[in-house]
């Protein structure tokens, strides 16, 4: 299964459409304007919340929680090194490895891939293309590549 991430151009904040292979509308995120830290809210097209990140304070290193239906399922911590970011999720037995700077990179669990994200190029904003493998993961990996993102976007600032 697929889903496409098409976050748009010129926002205030964040908000945009999640969308699956056909193009039909299944998630939304947005950001929570006025608040202390990012908080991003995952909701199916009728509005019901999926997903939560939010960003963890206090800590050394860019970290946030990941909710999914209600429950904390990791934290997604930005490691410390020189040349390229990596990430590990605290609180699961799930593995990131790749190229986030190109956001070619890919999860996995015991050593299986759960999840691969690679950009889509030539797009009018960002476009990004999660092959999930178990369609029961859905949830989970969608909002664990959602947390990566946001700390990719605190490294950048």
């Amino acid at each position: 299964m697929k889903l496409l991430i098409e976050e748009q151009v010129f926002t205030w904040r964040d908000r945009f459409t999640i969308r699956d292979e056909n193009g039909n509308d299944r998630y939304l995120v947005e950001g929570e304007l006025f608040s202390w830290g990012k908080k991003l809210h995952v909701t199916t097209t009728t509005g019901r919340e999926v997903a939560y990140i939010e960003q963890q304070h206090f800590t050394f290193r860019p970290r946030y929680a990941v909710y999914a239906h209600g429950e904390l399922i990791g934290e997604v911590v930005r490691e410390f090194s020189f040349f390229r970011p990596r990430y590990t999720v605290e609180g699961a037995d799930w593995d990131v490895e790749g190229e986030f700077w190109s956001h070619d990179y890919t999860v996995y669990r015991s050593g299986e891939p759960i999840v691969s994200i690679q950009k889509e190029w030539f797009t009018w904003g960002d476009c990004y293309v999660l092959d999930i493998r178990d369609p029961a993961d859905e949830i989970q990996a969608l909002a664990l590549v959602l947390a990566i993102d946001c700390a990719m976007e605190q490294d950048n600032n």
